[in-house]
């Protein structure tokens, strides 16, 4: 591995999430709200990408990747190139401009008119996973505030709002079943918030953080949230009545919004009905940003020593060292491979204090251990547990793929 473990980080990162995502070397700073992701960190990340497409496909919606670069005139059509504060713009030789797209309402949509002519072409849900630009001005929490992120983001198209609610409550279902699968589903809620420009209400999906940037009021009865933008208008919580609410500190992590027609009326998107009469499409959008979501799992998930991954997010599945045991080492190292497990090898001529420091840092879910103290055997440790073991090769494998597979 080229990514070593680092011992400084820069001054002006505030967040645990990224000191330590920087000391492990799973991302790389270029600039203010800017990372490279470097192997480990990008293991992840993809970790992340596939939990999100296989919720969306369960959706049946289907995956796209539209362009980053898109033309000043659709987002004048929507009124958005000056009102979108945050929207990069830039100018090409020949004088014509263009915005860096911060989100892609201005795209989605003429390309569905493009399709979509009849009732029998709806419902329809259309989902990508790719980079966004925001001209940031507080770009200082790391991952969780960027002005280059990645993002997935959904837009679903429909007949009627009986049918957008329906969608609607199934993406709040599939939201809540990432978070779970990433390993932050007990501290995530569902939470009504302000829409922004998008709608007068929206939901976030909030999850309970020292390091969030947002304020929410938790009811401990449905858990469900008020965002403390809209908490002068509701004194309760909005889905049961209780007026008994906590005041908790929190990162937005996910959110979705009813956008109606506020899109698609611009670009005049119909759709004929039975009778030949043409009707508005209404729509919806639902967006995750994928290394906020990974910071925030980070922010949740970590001790003094270092990173603590959820086994769905573990860069590798185990992470072996070697103690002068190599001979056997090496051979665990390809047995464990056959057996179907990703591992992190360490052979590298450190001191066992150095090794055992960085497998802290790093975070993998569980440790191994060849050394002359465990000869044939292997120690094994979680990254979430204190306590050791020492193990034989058998033993060892039923006990993973139990924790891994659930066999």
């Amino acid at each position: 591995m080229f990514a070593k473990t680092q011992k400084v980080v820069p001054k002006d990162e505030l967040s645990i999430s990224s000191q330590y995502l920087i000391k492990a070397s799973l991302v790389n700073k270029l600039t203010a709200g800017v990372y490279t992701y470097l192997p480990l960190g990008l293991m992840t990340l993809k970790k992340i990408e596939n939990i999100i497409r296989q919720e969306m496909l369960k959706l049946d919606a289907q995956e796209i990747l539209m362009p980053s670069l898109t033309p000043k005139e659709l987002w004048e059509t929507t009124g958005r190139w000056q009102t979108f504060s945050e929207l990069y713009k830039i100018k090409d030789q020949s004088k014509k401009e263009y915005a860096l797209a911060a989100t892609h309402e201005e795209v989605i949509v003429p390309l569905i008119k493009n399709f979509i002519k009849s009732y029998k072409d709806l419902p329809l849900g259309v989902f990508q996973i790719q980079n966004k630009f925001r001209s940031e001005l507080r770009a200082k929490s790391g991952l969780i505030r960027g002005r280059e992120f990645i993002m997935k983001d959904l837009y679903s198209f429909h007949l009627d709002e009986n049918d957008l609610n329906d969608y609607y409550n199934k993406v709040i279902q599939s939201y809540h079943n990432i978070f779970k699968r990433c390993g932050i589903g007990d501290l995530t809620f569902l939470t009504l918030s302000s829409g922004g420009t998008f709608s007068k209400y929206s939901h976030e999906f909030q999850t309970i953080s020292s390091a969030g940037e947002d304020t929410i009021y938790l009811c401990n009865n449905c858990k469900q949230a008020i965002n403390k933008e809209i908490s002068t208008e509701q004194k309760k919580c909005s889905n049961c009545g209780n007026p008994k609410l906590e005041q908790k500190k929190s990162i937005e992590v996910g959110n979705i919004f009813k956008l109606m027609d506020k899109y698609s009326r611009p670009f005049n998107l119909n759709y004929q009905d039975k009778t030949g009469e043409n009707k508005i499409i209404l729509m919806g959008c639902y967006g995750i940003g994928l290394g906020r979501l990974l910071a925030s799992v980070v922010e949740i998930n970590h001790d003094p020593e270092g990173i603590i991954w959820p086994k769905n997010l573990t860069p590798f599945q185990l992470h072996l060292l070697d103690f002068d045991n190599q001979s056997f080492s090496k051979n665990y190292y390809q047995q464990l491979q056959t057996e179907g497990f990703t591992v992190l090898y360490d052979e590298r001529e450190l001191s066992a204090g150095q090794k055992l420091k960085d497998a802290d840092l790093l975070g993998i879910s569980v440790r191994l251990i060849s050394s002359a103290k465990t000869k044939e055997k292997l120690e094994i440790k979680y990254r979430s547990e204190s306590k050791t073991k020492i193990i034989d090769f058998k033993t060892l494998i039923n006990e993973l793929k139990h924790y891994y597979f659930n066999v």
